[in-house]
């Protein structure tokens, strides 16, 4: 069921979130970032959810937040951070792009863990284009996920990339045919079930927060989590079943 433009689903271990405003090419209302950001609060609450999955409805990803609502709203527009709601999810968040990345829609699939792209995804930040700054972490997450020359030649020209040039500088792990996205964006989910959800979490953190150290603080991070870490050994017989 579709709910102000957001549409959720819990099945099989999965959240799966819809922006569903294919006529806004799935621009984000007031309504829908708060629900977004709710919904991410308390997927690592919620025992019967692995894996959170972000897409939109056809033909888009996301536009980024609604501009016309933002006019209409001015001053009174409630503030907002979707990808920061995202990135705090200590659980796998996965992105499957559907359709167009753009400017705020790119800093959502960017706070995703793993973006799955279909070969009809492309990509954009037009931030200066409008005369504005990113307010949900593309200066932080775009220079380390494709560097900074190309980050900055990104956000200064808005240029739009489409999903195999995304690939090629690692901004997303796989490109498939548009046909393949859920199928593939289900593999994944069941690949990611079949570890140890505590450990993939706590894997995650390592890699967070060892990302503002150097090499041998990050080491020496791991090595203190590491001896704190409970092993159950009883999961040694399954790996690779």
């Amino acid at each position: 069921m579709t709910v102000n433009g957001l549409r959720e689903v819990r099945h099989a271990g999965v959240l799966t979130v819809t922006f569903d405003r294919p006529e806004a090419r799935n621009a984000l209302t007031l309504a829908m970032r708060l629900r977004l950001e709710e919904l991410c609060a308390e997927a690592d609450g919620d025992d019967s959810v692995d894996v959170v999955v972000i897409t939109g409805v056809d033909p888009a990803f996301c536009a980024g937040a609604d501009v016309k609502e933002i006019a209409a709203l001015g001053s009174s527009m409630t503030s907002t951070d979707p990808g920061a709601a995202i990135r705090r999810v200590a659980k796998p968040v996965v992105g499957a792009v559907n359709g167009p990345s753009i400017t705020g829609g790119l800093e959502i699939a960017l706070s995703c863990d793993f973006l799955i792209a279909s070969d009809r995804a492309s990509f954009a930040d037009t931030h200066a284009r409008l005369g504005v700054l990113p307010r949900w972490g593309m200066s932080a997450l775009l220079p380390r996920a494709v560097g900074v020359r190309y980050a900055k030649e990104l956000s200064a020209t808005g240029s739009v990339i489409d999903a195999e040039e995304a690939l090629r500088i690692g901004l997303v792990n796989h490109v498939v045919p548009h046909a393949d996205l859920r199928r593939r964006v289900d593999e994944l989910v069941r690949s990611i079930q079949q570890s140890n959800g505590p450990a993939v979490t706590a894997t995650f953190a390592l890699y967070e927060d060892g990302q503002s150290l150097t090499q041998d603080e990050a080491v020496l991070l791991e090595a203190e989590r590491g001896a704190e870490w409970v092993v159950d050994l009883s999961q040694f017989g399954t790996v690779g079943r």
